[in-house]
Order: C-alpha cells, then structure tokens, then sequence
C-alpha cells in the first residue's frame, strides 16, 4: 500500500507497493498462477510464516496485502479453524484477490478489509500475528502505525517485518522506537531481511 500523499498514492495503486501485485491480467488464470510461481520463488514465504510462528487457529493480519500472494500462504498456515485479515487502502486490489483465494480454495478463511493510510485498522487484542511484508516503508509515520498496530496483538503475539535489505536500518530503527524489541532475524534470500518483534516487555 499506501502512506503517500495523493501523487504517490496513485503510483502505489498502480505499480503494488510491496513488489507482488500485478493489477494486469488477473482474470487470467495462468496469468494468475505465473505471478504468484514468481511471487513464490523469490520471496521466502515459508521463511515468513516460519517467522511469524503461525500455527492452524491463529488470527493473523496481513497488512497491505494486495492481490493476496502472500496472503494465501497465510490462509493455509491458519487452516481452516483460523482466521486472515488482509488490509489495504485500496478496494480495487481487495477485489483482485478474491479470485486467488477461491483458486487455493482458502476464500472462507479470508477477511478483505479497506482500511486508512495511517490507520492499521485492527482489533484490540486478538491478533497472534501482524505481517508487514515490503510495507512499512511506505507509511508516512511508521512509528505512529506500529503504536497503534502493537495493541491489536494477543498476549505472546508478534510482529513481522519484511523488506528490502537496504531498508532494514530504518526498519529496525522505527520499530525500537515504536516500542518493539527484536527476538529473531533471518535473510532467507540475499534482498530481503525478516524481522521478528514483539512489544518490549514481554518475555521471549
């Protein structure tokens, strides 16, 4: 997603802003499937549920999910008896999705929710998991939306950020600040970096 003004707003909607959504030809099922093999093979997604520690009947959100390539990874990982809320600020994005959940046969498990630029738009206190995967550089104040995000997780939860290595000093500064502590980090692919944290405070 998101977190720009306006201009820049439109740019994200247009291009993805976490680098998997691909707004052309979705109503092409082989289109489809070729995104999400790409998706697949260069992002780690077992890494990342891995990090997120996901286990079936967790309540886990992922945050400017798009089109839903990593969205569906997380619908298996929940199972059936759990439960994904996958935001973005764009409708039209939510939309897409729909026909890559109904494809992994994951649609019951999925919540599609339109949410504010600078809002997580989250439940207290119900959360095993937040993911922000090639997100929180886009926030405009991401210390603010990771204060407002930590009350959403469940005693034990966690948040995981994911991105670009060349974005982790910032990551990682804006998640201290924010209030979260550092507990794991891995680079399953030489670009990207995964981040676990949890609220400072809480035992690990």
């Amino acid at each position: 997603m998101r977190w720009l003004l306006l201009v820049a707003v439109a740019a994200v909607v247009a291009a993805g802003c976490r680098g998997d959504r691909d707004t052309h030809a979705q109503a092409d099922p082989n289109e489809q499937a070729k995104e999400q093999a790409k998706f697949d093979s260069e992002r780690a997604p077992d890494a990342i549920i891995a990090a997120l520690g996901v286990r079936p009947g967790d309540r886990v959100a992922d945050i400017g999910a798009g089109t839903g390539l990593m969205t569906v990874h997380l619908a298996r990982a929940v199972g059936p008896t759990g439960h994904v809320v996958a935001t973005d600020v764009n409708a039209d994005v939510l939309a897409m999705m729909k026909q890559r959940l109904a494809a992994a046969g994951v649609e019951d498990v999925v919540e599609r929710r339109v949410v504010r630029a600078d809002e997580p738009g989250l439940e207290r206190g119900v959360y095993d998991g937040i993911l922000l995967a090639e997100v929180d550089n886009y926030f405009t104040d991401p210390v603010a939306w990771l204060q407002a995000a930590i009350p959403a997780l469940k005693p034990g939860g966690r948040i995981v950020i994911e991105n670009r290595v060349h974005r982790r000093t910032k990551s990682m500064a804006t998640a201290q600040a924010a209030g979260l502590k550092l507990v794991d980090e891995s680079n399953p692919i030489p670009a990207n970096f995964i981040a676990v944290f949890v609220p400072q405070g809480n035992k690990t």
